[in-house]
């Protein structure tokens, strides 16, 4: 009995001993990581990590701090993210977000009504979005975690109201991780002799990434300017010949919309839903009494017809759109009866493409450098890397891009371009 005893003690033993030995392994960051995820050894006030989607920049952000805390090297953090949701969801709650990154007899307590995540040994983060970036004034830090910096809308404000409050210990330091893209303001930072500069694609952390996603990112995106964006983490520059550029579409930026006189939801509709498909187009463009455009939205994606149809419907009530404009070259009836089936009042026109696309491209890019269409949406990023990739004779041309061309041609090339908003019923 007692031998039975010791060998099921022994066991159990084992057991634990395993368990915890697991345990130590995934919390031990400077045995798992991968070097380009651990800070550089030079001196660094900025450390900017462009990589691709899935290769770990949050992990590594949220490790970053951890480190931090755990040596108490900081007491005070700033956690920035482009919205408080984003925070709340990726930067602290997320897979691989802040508190997961801690063993579980130290986890931080996060109190989302405070925006602050207090941490075993008496240190805090606070919350901040950039689309609030005035509320960093006041507050002071050792250090901060800035995400997906690259889409911030305020972005050079948001840094700069940053910087004023990196004022406490003796080297506050900012860790920057983000897909990149080529903003002016990321150009800007790279060149900072104080930032050290990591990049990295998606597939370094293939191990942890679902084969399937990774066949499919390869096949649809590997040879495009997306790709190379977002999966290999690449500073995209815009194509010699592209009939738009970043810089233009900076300048074009706005914060705020004024009164729309009309709003039309544009729609290049794919026919076809299956793993090649191309994605539908659906832009929220507008123009104003003062006769100047605003990109509202980018609503795109891969859909089914059903799907794109009850999309397009619902941002024109969101929106209250006076009109759906869609191209009818390939989808003839089809499409109306799709839009029809959602709501049999909506006000729609179809267009027919008669010119080339590059033709009916040009005369937009005309209207954007006479300073006459601005960008106001969230989420345009993959509109603009289209339209900053696109050269006249490119084979084929961008789906998102087509519906930027024919929403923007209702308002201010066709015909009845300067009529009032109203309700009309379907045309």
């Amino acid at each position: 009995m007692n031998t039975q005893l010791h060998m099921k003690m022994k066991n159990l033993l084992e057991i634990a001993n395993t368990r915890y030995q697991t345990a130590q392994e995934k919390y031990n960051w400077l045995k798992t990581a991968r070097p380009n995820q651990l800070p550089p050894k030079h001196n660094w006030t900025t450390w900017l990590i462009l990589a691709g989607r899935g290769f770990g920049k949050t992990r590594t952000g949220a490790e970053t701090i951890r480190n931090w805390i755990e040596t108490g090297k900081c007491k005070r953090v700033a956690l920035i993210g482009h919205t408080e949701f984003d925070v709340h969801h990726v930067m602290i709650n997320g897979e691989s977000g802040l508190i997961s990154v801690f063993p579980d007899h130290e986890k931080p307590v996060y109190e989302t009504s405070l925006r602050r995540v207090t941490f075993s040994n008496g240190a805090i983060a606070q919350v901040f979005s950039s689309e609030a970036y005035e509320n960093l004034r006041g507050p002071q830090f050792d250090g901060a975690w800035v995400d997906e910096f690259a889409k911030f809308r305020y972005g050079q404000e948001t840094w700069d109201q940053l910087m004023f409050s990196l004022r406490l210990g003796s080297h506050p330091q900012v860790v920057v991780t983000t897909t990149p893209r080529p903003t002016p303001f990321i150009k800007k930072l790279m060149s900072n002799p104080t930032t050290a500069i990591s990049k990295g694609t998606t597939f370094e952390n293939s191990h942890n990434l679902a084969t399937s996603f990774l066949d499919q990112v390869k096949h649809q995106y590997g040879n495009t300017n997306l790709g190379r964006q977002e999966l290999y983490g690449d500073l995209l520059k815009t194509r010699d010949g592209a009939l738009w550029s970043y810089p233009q579409i900076e300048k074009a930026r706005r914060p705020n919309t004024p009164e729309l006189q009309r709003i039309v939801i544009s729609i290049d509709p794919a026919l076809t839903h299956h793993k090649s498909s191309d994605e539908t187009g659906i832009i929220v463009c507008g123009r104003c009494a003062q006769g100047h455009g605003y990109v509202l939205a980018d609503l795109s994606g891969k859909y089914a017809p059903t799907q794109w149809a009850k999309q397009a419907v619902q941002a024109f009530h969101e929106y209250k759109a006076d009109r759906i404009i869609a191209e009818t070259n390939a989808g003839g009836d089809l499409i109306s009866h799709m839009l029809k089936s959602e709501d049999p009042y909506i006000s729609f026109k179809t267009v027919y493409a008669k010119k080339g696309k590059a033709l009916r491209a040009e005369p937009i890019a005309a209207l954007y450098e006479q300073n006459k269409i601005f960008h106001c949406g969230l989420n345009l990023s993959q509109l603009e890397d289209q339209m900053c990739s696109y050269i006249p004779t490119s084979r084929p041309s961008p789906d998102r891009l087509d519906a930027l061309v024919w929403g923007l041609s209702e308002l201010f090339l066709l015909q009845g371009q300067n009529r009032p908003r109203m309700n009309v019923l379907t045309l």
